[in-house]
């Protein structure tokens, strides 16, 4: 059968589905995965759902975010931007559960994580002859691209509590390893052009991530575990608070629609 072709009223160029991945991008992205540590942790732990409950609460908002997503013809910051945060609290809640209540500890359940990223962007590759991150129209491309988000912000939960738990750096300083690994991504983005654009995209969306672990688990920790003892619920509405002021901004400032060239066919 063949695939439908989605393109602007005039049937001339196609309507990306998903953000530019601009220097904005990325600070709504940190903001978010921050989030979803503290909002997972504030469900699972404040309000004491349990990681099970917990997760399956945050599935069941990922699958109502993600069917707008899938149904919207274009860009939504606010219906792309709710999948995001429903991702990284279903991966905060589903990576604290394999960790701690299957037992498999960070290290083993970072491992399989890290496999299982790896796994989806090589199906992706092997099936479309190409990884996208940007340009996102088709169905097929679309539930790859979700996927991989889904998996790697678990990841990215388990690497996080692995670098402050396991290897010892304790949040803060895990969150500036993360936050310095990042900015090398950057720097390679800027200085080589043999690195594949989507590989860097992809390693700095995982790393952000970790970050956000990090940087969340230092605001609302208590202060004998290294954190600032905040009020996670209080936390994840200012931060809810701060995305929605930025995403405004950039809205304010006259973004629109991102049309991109046709795809070529398979």
């Amino acid at each position: 059968m063949a695939e439908p072709t989605y393109t602007n009223r005039q049937g001339e160029e196609w309507i990306s589905k998903v953000p530019q991945a601009t220097a904005v991008f990325w600070i709504v992205k940190i903001l978010a995965t921050t989030v979803g540590e503290t909002g997972g942790d504030a469900l699972s732990m404040t309000l004491k759902f349990g990681y099970a409950v917990a997760t399956l609460i945050f599935l069941a908002l990922f699958a109502i975010t993600l069917t707008m997503q899938v149904r919207s013809d274009r860009y939504n910051p606010v219906i792309y931007w709710a999948v995001v945060i429903a991702t990284t609290t279903v991966g905060t809640t589903t990576s604290d559960f394999l960790d701690r209540t299957a037992g498999l500890g960070y290290v083993i359940s970072s491992a399989m994580l890290l496999l299982a990223v790896l796994a989806v962007l090589a199906i992706w590759r092997s099936v479309a002859g190409r990884v996208e991150y940007e340009n996102i129209v088709r169905p097929r491309d679309e539930v790859f691209y979700w996927l991989t988000i889904v998996v790697s912000n678990t990841l990215g939960t388990a690497l996080g509590d692995f670098a402050a738990s396991s290897v010892g750096l304790g949040f803060e300083r895990g969150s500036l390893v993360f936050a310095g690994l990042l900015v090398v991504v950057g720097l390679a983005w800027r200085a080589t052009k043999r690195v594949p654009v989507s590989v860097l995209f992809w390693s700095a969306y995982v790393l952000t991530r970790p970050l956000g672990a990090t940087l969340g688990d230092t605001v609302t920790k208590s202060h004998a575990e290294g954190g600032l003892a905040l009020d996670r619920i209080s936390a994840s509405l200012a931060l809810l608070a701060a995305m929605a002021v930025v995403l405004t901004l950039q809205q304010l400032m006259g973004t629109s629609a991102r049309r991109v060239p046709a795809p070529s066919a398979d």
